[in-house]
């Protein structure tokens, strides 16, 4: 290939041929010893822009083929069809759903810290677990003081999209009635046609296991405190409309082989009593079962039949948001775990019609009290809200009237 070095320039002038024949003929005569000793470095001079310019020639070649092989990843508004909209638009919501949800949690007796923190006879909390456990899969919540007056606590179940039971101690008295008028009411909302999802956690479990088989003696005693735990699911299960169905295959394969849930309770039921009892064998169906430190085989995951209820024996809530106990998986597939079951009750709390005012809703949600931290101990909960006075909660200009982001502290 012709070297750029070998053509003519402007500033070089023009020589005839027969004048350059002559030139180099006396030169080759007079000259011969230094003429061997100058060709190989005017070789040198030719070949090396030569080398050049056949690599820059290689290197486009091997270009062109590979774009032609294996063509450019372009993103999809570089892939549109010359007769789609210059402007990309989003798909419309679905109008059906409640992109807005609010979610109501029942407080429990106490402080939650065995009265370290609020020893008054009326106090009671929720761990912020759960409020977080919420959040983290889009709703919000409002706060349903157990001890509150019955007509005020129906009223602020009429501003959520669905409720959910909390774990603890309590399966008598006030609560154990609440939690039984509570449920009563969200089937009756069911029945009419009026989407309404309920998750029960640990004592919610038990308390929904007693209401519903008409039995408060029905739970039996298992080994099952401060234990992490796999769940084994039920033969030949759908889980096609269940709280797994989002779950990936690789996921739900380690549910049953690795340790991914969080146990802690002394109290449960058997698959054997669960089924001879008429009541709950026909109103919900038994999912997974886990077994305890004495290898006794308890129901760990249950949902109802003809209603949105899920009842778990296990904690979905602590693997991401509580580090007071030693044995909660804080893998990342239990975090997994637990974002899908929060993802799952949400979903089906945006299925909810109940649209009440904002403004009645901001006045309630739990952005109005503030979190008590008590991880200090070591033990138990990171931070409970506490509620010790049956009044309405005081509440900020801007959170009624929704001209700031977020929440703010008095």
């Amino acid at each position: 290939m012709p070297s750029h070095f070998l053509s003519n320039s402007p500033s070089t002038p023009t020589t005839k041929t027969s004048d350059l024949q002559n030139d180099t003929a006396v030169s080759l005569t007079s000259t011969s010893s230094s003429s061997s000793s100058t060709a190989p470095d005017m070789w040198t001079y030719l070949w090396i822009p030569f080398l050049i310019s056949l690599s820059k020639e290689l290197t486009l070649a091997r270009a062109a083929t590979a774009t032609t092989s294996s063509p450019s990843i372009l993103p999809p508004s570089q892939l549109a069809d010359d007769d789609s909209p210059s402007v990309p638009r989003c798909s419309a919501q679905d109008i059906k759903l409640n992109y807005r949800p609010v979610i109501g949690i029942l407080s429990h007796p106490g402080d939650g810290a065995s009265g370290r923190l609020n020893n008054a006879t009326n106090a009671s909390y929720i761990a912020a677990s759960y409020v977080k456990f919420a959040e983290s899969a889009g709703a919000r919540v409002i706060p349903l003081i157990y001890n509150e007056p019955r007509e005020i606590l129906f009223e602020k179940l009429n501003l959520v999209n669905g409720v959910l039971f909390t774990g603890g101690w309590a399966k008598t008295g006030l609560y154990f009635d609440t939690v039984k008028a509570i449920f009563k009411e969200i089937l009756a909302k069911n029945d009419a046609g009026f989407h309404f999802p309920v998750y029960a956690i640990c004592l919610g479990f038990e308390i929904l296991t007693m209401i519903i088989s008409e039995d408060n003696q029905i739970l039996e005693t298992f080994n099952g405190a401060d234990q992490a735990s796999t769940l084994q699911f039920m033969n030949n299960i759908n889980i096609e409309g269940t709280v797994f169905r989002r779950f990936p295959p690789d996921l739900l394969k380690r549910l049953s082989t690795d340790c991914l849930v969080m146990q802690n309770h002394r109290y449960g039921i058997s698959p054997q009593r669960f089924q001879e009892n008429e009541h709950l064998s026909s109103f919900f169906e038994i999912l997974t079962t886990s077994t305890d430190e004495d290898n006794q085989v308890y129901v760990s995951t249950v949902q109802a039949c003809g209603y949105p209820v899920t009842a778990f024996q296990w904690h979905p809530e602590k693997n991401a948001f509580e580090w007071g106990l030693s044995m909660i998986p804080h893998s990342e597939d239990a975090i997994q775990v637990t974002q899908h079951i929060a993802n799952f009750f949400v979903s089906e709390a945006r299925k909810s019609l109940n649209r009440p005012s904002s403004r009645k809703v901001l006045a309630n949600l739990i952005y109005n009290y503030s979190p008590t931290y008590c991880g200090k101990a070591g033990k138990g909960y990171d931070e409970v809200y506490i509620f010790a006075e049956q009044k309405a909660p005081k509440y900020t200009r801007c959170a009624v009237h929704g001209d700031c982001h977020g929440h703010v502290k008095l």
